[in-house]
This record gives structure tokens, C-alpha cells and sequence, in this order.
């Protein structure tokens, strides 16, 4: 199990290709209490051959937990998440769907495709920042998560 008094950093992908989004997700998690190594990538294909350690992702570290955009350039958030749960080696990697859609059909499709979670981006700056928190304090404070047996 994943163990957060270890002082191990627990490591997070972000598939996220707004800049802004971006710098806010790291504020947030800077602000957390949770030491975490945050990994981004701006699209779908990245995403993909960064949990597959392809090309330059060689040496990439599995997540513990990925964000996922879901209107994403390349290869959308549907697609991504649908091969990350279709895929034995990735499908166990929780998946908080992080977007700006509050679209009932977007979160009904990112539910039947396996998403452990759904959140839709606030606008307000701090916000965001509490949100980001929130999802930090709860998957790596009182959820338990399997450390990857691969690692």
C-alpha cells in the first residue's frame, strides 16, 4: 500500500494542455500537505507514451494517480482513459477527470469508461486551488492505493 508517512513523494501525472490550468494545479498542490512529484503532459498521445515509457518517456515514473483534461489536443480525454482502462498494466492508476465540462453526457462517459472520479474545473482562482487540494488530501490521505508492484 502507498504510504504517506514515508516520506516517499507520491507522483502525479497531469494531462493537461492549458497553461493556466497547469500553473494552477502545481499551486495547488504546492499548497497541499502531501510531498508529490507532478509530471505534465499537453496531450493525449503524451500521456499515453509517458504510462507506456515509450520514446522519451523511457524512464518515466507510473503514476500514482493521473488528472486528465478531457478536451485535449491529439488524442482526447475519452480516448486516453478508455486505453489507460482497457490496459492491465495501467487500469489499477486511479483517474480523476479534471475538466471545464459539466455536460451530464461528459460525465456519464467518463463514469461508463472506468474514471474513479469526476470534477469539473472551478473558475475562481482560489477555487481551483481548494479543489486541487481536495483531490490531493483525499486519494493520498484517506484513500489506500496499491504502490505499483513494477516500481
Amino acid at each position: 500500500m502507498l504510504q504517506m508517512n514515508q516520506g516517499t513523494p507520491v507522483e502525479i501525472l497531469l494531462v493537461e494542455d492549458n497553461p493556466g490550468d497547469v500553473r494552477l494545479t502545481v499551486e495547488g498542490l504546492k499548497e497541499g500537505k502531501v510531498k508529490n512529484n507532478l509530471h505534465v503532459v499537453a496531450d493525449g498521445v503524451e500521456a499515453l507514451a509517458f504510462l507506456r515509457k515509450e520514446g522519451q518517456y523511457g524512464d518515466a515514473i507510473r503514476p500514482d494517480l493521473i488528472l486528465l483534461d478531457l478536451n485535449l489536443p491529439k488524442k482526447d480525454g475519452r480516448e486516453v482513459l478508455t486505453e489507460i482502462k482497457s490496459d492491465p498494466d495501467l487500469a489499477h492508476i486511479p483517474v480523476v477527470v479534471l475538466t471545464t465540462s459539466k455536460a451530464e453526457q461528459d460525465i456519464l462517459k467518463a463514469y461508463s469508461l472506468h474514471a474513479n472520479c469526476y470534477i469539473t474545473k472551478p473558475v475562481d482562482l482560489d477555487q481551483f486551488i481548494s479543489v486541487v487540494e481536495s483531490i490531493e488530501d483525499f486519494w493520498f490521505t484517506i484513500v489506500k492505493l496499491p504502490r505499483d508492484a513494477q516500481e
